[in-house]
């Protein structure tokens, strides 16, 4: 079997700490050194890693990091059994709102950013996974 985390770049770790914490729930499990954060209470460990705006995100990169909203094919789905409360969590920790529920498959769905630009959804299955049509 393959293990899986999450890295996520920040480029304050303690406000990015106190976001993840307050508005998804999880939890600061450890600090390593004083550039990474390694958080729990999602199916994987999701690390946010302390990464200055300005600099190159990997060789032969031209493009300098930047936190602003900005679109990736990839992005977190967290799934949550009480999709208004969680919203409200979202909001009143700083994730701004992007869409109304998206219905879709027996699951409801709202897309945010956080605040470094990066978009999440946080989403309500009906079941224990997307119904079939």
């Amino acid at each position: 079997m393959t293990g899986m985390i999450v890295n996520i770049d920040v480029p304050d770790l303690d406000a990015a700490v106190s976001f993840y914490t307050a508005a998804i729930g999880l939890k600061l499990a450890r600090l390593l050194d004083d550039d990474v954060a390694e958080l729990t209470g999602a199916s994987c460990p999701i690390f946010l890693l302390m990464r200055p705006e300005g600099v190159s995100p990997a060789l032969g990169v031209t493009r300098t990091r930047e936190y602003v909203r900005h679109w990736s094919p990839i992005h977190l789905d967290f799934v949550v059994d009480a999709l208004e409360h969680a919203v409200k969590r979202a909001i009143d920790a700083g994730a701004m709102q992007e869409t109304g529920i998206v219905l879709w498959r027996g699951s409801r769905c709202v897309t945010f950013s956080d605040p470094f630009g990066h978009g999440f959804c946080l989403i309500e299955f009906a079941q224990d996974t997307y119904s079939g049509d």
